[in-house]
């Protein structure tokens, strides 16, 4: 059982490597994905909404602390998507959500949310008008990131449905 905690922390510290120094490499417009995002909603649909709940608590106050940014911006969003995620947590179809379109559904959504709610907490543009914030700070985002968890549902298709 503890190592269904210290699992995701072991893979979160390279993502969060890759996403604070590679990923703005490939960013289109200021729009990057987030790989953080990623791994709360596998394990929220692996898990539960109280366990994507916690880890998102605990993977957005490190990425907080490593990042140096405003701290609890990105506890905040990623504690929501861990909720949201849960959601869509069903016991009996653990291995279709994360295998299938599904996943990909669930990562796009959350990745929306979470993006829309760091970019309104931590933004210092007090001039943003929400159609803008909405598309550019949420749905793009989300998309952007939905693109990058792609590989996980061709992969683990196989593995586990096949």
């Amino acid at each position: 059982m503890l190592w269904n905690f210290v699992k995701p922390i072991l893979i979160f510290i390279p993502l969060a490597v890759i996403q604070l120094v590679v990923l703005p490499l490939f960013s289109i417009d200021g729009i990057s994905p987030n790989l953080i995002v990623i791994l709360i909603c596998y394990f929220t649909l692996k898990f539960g909404q109280m366990y994507g709940t916690f880890l998102g608590f605990v993977l957005g106050l490190l990425l907080d602390l490593i990042s140096g940014g405003l701290i609890g911006s990105f506890m905040f969003s990623f504690t929501v998507t861990g909720f949201l995620a849960g959601y869509f947590f069903n016991e009996n179809k653990i291995e279709i959500n994360v295998a299938t379109y599904v996943f990909l559904i669930v990562v796009s959504l959350c990745g929306i949310v979470s993006s829309f709610l760091y970019t309104l907490i931590s933004s210092p543009y007090d001039r943003l008008n929400i159609l803008s914030l909405i598309l550019e700070a949420g749905i793009l985002p989300g998309l952007y990131t939905a693109f990058f968890a792609l590989p996980i549902v061709i992969f683990s298709s196989k593995r586990e449905l096949g």
